[in-house]
């Protein structure tokens, strides 16, 4: 199956997926000055069309493995794609997930509270105006129910609609919303609802399994979900304090570390194999699956939400930067370092997987490098 043809100024996938082609040059020598390995992964609705890795999976002991395709990485807010994204398509296509109303008409929780004046499709597009920052431990303490009920109770950063802000707490605050109306976790609702059907066996929540310790560095342990051979393919994070190592395995954002490793804006892991079946499903979902948030879904959220405002964004996508938003070519970053586009109307998707957060905080070389490998394979 193929997609729309492209514009004449973009090379074909094949051209680009060469071994020695122009993208693997440029990738590698990106992720070199960048100071991180990686792996990349472009495909249509037809499926996978290249593939490259460069690089090792971290310093130290976790230097002995390359960077691959059955690489674990911690998805940071690419979960907002993956897990919440979805399983709130589910709801919104059932019915019962309104997406204009306040919530305080339809949900209970939110009821006298700020954020009862809030809709579903403001927090998507991240126009909610809620608080910028999370500061969870600092405000609420470390016990998850504290944290629910001061994110609900917290007074708005600006009125609904005035601005674009992207804001974790939107997120953890959609999830509480899609758990409640659902009447599940949302690690079950994804795995039930988008992993499981797509054949995603390698995408968990974590913590994937308890920690123990690996050299100098720090930690690395069984990965319960993904079975023993894991732990050498999971790719690690920062060091933190508490843990006494290297995070690996365990949640790098802090906030989803306080929900207990599953909240709406991160805490999944996953493999570039099984986001390529995800952004392959998002041209063509594959015959036989049952998806809930099917083809009406996607087409409501790949389009331009925000009228007027910028940046621009879809339903949980953002326009990518540099591209006009009705090429309709989006993207969602991760701050561990990873990145997904999609374009409907290239008919393409790609992806660009690192660990960088493991060596650094200088994400400007890595922002360079997603900056040419999106214009090179979507414009």
């Amino acid at each position: 199956m193929t997609g729309p043809e492209p514009p004449a100024h973009l090379a074909p996938l094949d051209e680009l997926a060469a071994p020695d082609g122009p993208l693997a040059r440029l990738a590698v020598a990106g992720l070199r000055t960048a100071g991180t390995g990686g792996v990349w992964s472009i495909g249509d609705a037809g499926g996978v069309r290249g593939r490259g890795r460069a690089g090792r999976l971290g310093q130290g002991p976790y230097a002995a493995r390359e960077m691959d395709h059955d690489t674990v990485f911690d998805l940071a807010s690419i979960t907002k794609i993956v897990a919440l994204w979805p399983c709130a398509g589910a709801l919104w296509q059932v019915g019962r997930l309104p997406l204009d109303r306040p919530l305080a008409t339809h949900w209970p929780p939110a009821a006298g509270h700020p954020v009862g004046a809030v809709t579903a499709r403001q927090l998507l597009t991240h126009t909610a105006g809620m608080p910028l920052r999370t500061r969870f431990a600092e405000l609420y303490g470390s016990d998850p129910a504290a944290i629910r009920a001061g994110v609900l109770a917290a007074p708005l950063h600006r009125p609904p609609g005035a601005a674009v802000e992207y804001t974790d707490r939107a997120a953890v605050l959609l999830g509480h919303l899609v758990e409640d109306l659902a009447g599940a976790p949302l690690d079950e609702l994804a795995a039930r609802q988008v992993w499981r059907p797509l054949g995603m066996t390698d995408t968990h929540y974590g913590p994937l399994g308890p920690l123990g310790p690996l050299g100098p560095l720090g930690a690395l342990g069984p990965l319960g979900p993904l079975g023993p051979g894991a732990a050498h393919r999971t790719a690690p994070t920062e060091y933190e304090r508490a843990a006494g190592g290297v995070l690996c395995g365990t949640v790098h954002d802090p906030s989803a570390r306080l929900l207990g490793g599953v909240s709406g804006n991160a805490g999944a892991f996953s493999t570039a194999r099984d986001l390529e079946r995800f952004l392959t499903a998002l041209l063509a979902p594959p015959a036989g699956a049952e998806l809930p948030w099917g083809e009406a879904w996607i087409t409501e959220s790949l389009r331009v939400q925000t009228g007027g405002l910028a940046p621009a964004r879809g339903l949980s996508w953002l326009c990518a930067a540099g591209t006009d938003p009705a090429e309709g070519t989006f993207v969602h970053y991760g701050f561990t370092g990873t990145a997904v586009w999609v374009s409907r109307r290239r008919g393409r998707w790609a992806l660009l997987l690192t660990n960088k957060v493991h060596y650094d905080r200088d994400f400007q070389p890595l922002t360079d490098l997603r900056n040419a490998f999106r214009r090179t394979v979507l414009g």
